[in-house]
């Protein structure tokens, strides 16, 4: 098994890191910064991702001793070999989810519904804890979403307060994408991410009320 330690992720040389969905950062300790390097689990999380082809939301990747100590952690846990995930299931239909990781070659399977995540690692084969519940519906395929031709709205040309509203709406759409494609970016702020989560709900709410608004004001003026 090829495994490289580090004292903390910024000592990582930039030219030795081979795994472009994923950072140093996002997979060091949470708790001291440290990072075991473990190749032969990053290029299966890597193809874990390549075959899905959306982003995996790291929850606890390696852990050190001392960490893992204080979250409760098993005392033989993969994660502190550097070869265990805790993914969150939020954007992923875990059965799709689990049979794509046991095609890669993930063989330890740990289910959390509750917590909103699933432990993979390399091994020995074995699983625990309660399986997700089934989904009613798969997910859809990921289509960029359609938007409104803003230039050619009428909306947008009679200005005013419904123009200011199709901007927001569609700012806020384009602000939670940006969010989800570049989660790596954003590693620093995961202890706060269910504050960002509301905020971004009520963003979202703010923008289709003022949405619902505008389109009155349309109406309007269009009886005038």
């Amino acid at each position: 098994m090829n495994t490289t330690y580090y004292d903390h992720w910024r000592d990582v040389p930039e030219g030795a890191w081979r795994w472009p969905n994923f950072s140093p950062a996002e997979v060091a300790c949470r708790g001291t910064g440290k990072l075991l390097v473990n190749e032969a689990a990053l290029d299966k999380i890597q193809a874990l991702r390549d075959r899905l082809g959306k982003p995996l939301i790291v929850r606890s990747a390696y852990r050190s001793l001392e960490h893992n100590r204080a979250v409760g952690g098993a005392k033989r846990s993969k994660h502190m070999e550097g070869a265990a995930f805790d993914i969150a299931m939020g954007n992923h239909d875990p059965a799709a989810f689990e049979a794509v990781a046991r095609e890669v070659g993930f063989l330890g399977f740990g289910f959390y519904p509750r917590s909103g995540f699933m432990h993979v690692d390399l091994g020995p084969k074995r699983e625990w804890g309660e399986r997700f519940p089934v989904r009613a519906t798969a997910f859809a395929e990921e289509t960029p979403p359609a938007r409104e031709e803003l230039a050619q709205s009428r909306t947008m040309k009679s200005g005013g307060a419904a123009g200011v509203a199709t901007l927001g709406a569609a700012g806020v759409e384009v602000a939670q994408q940006v969010l989800a494609e570049t989660q790596e970016a954003i590693l620093p702020l995961l202890p706060y991410l269910d504050t960002l989560r509301w905020v971004f709900i009520a963003l979202a709410l703010g923008g289709i009320a003022v949405t619902i608004y505008a389109r009155l004001d349309d109406w309007k003026r269009g009886q005038r």
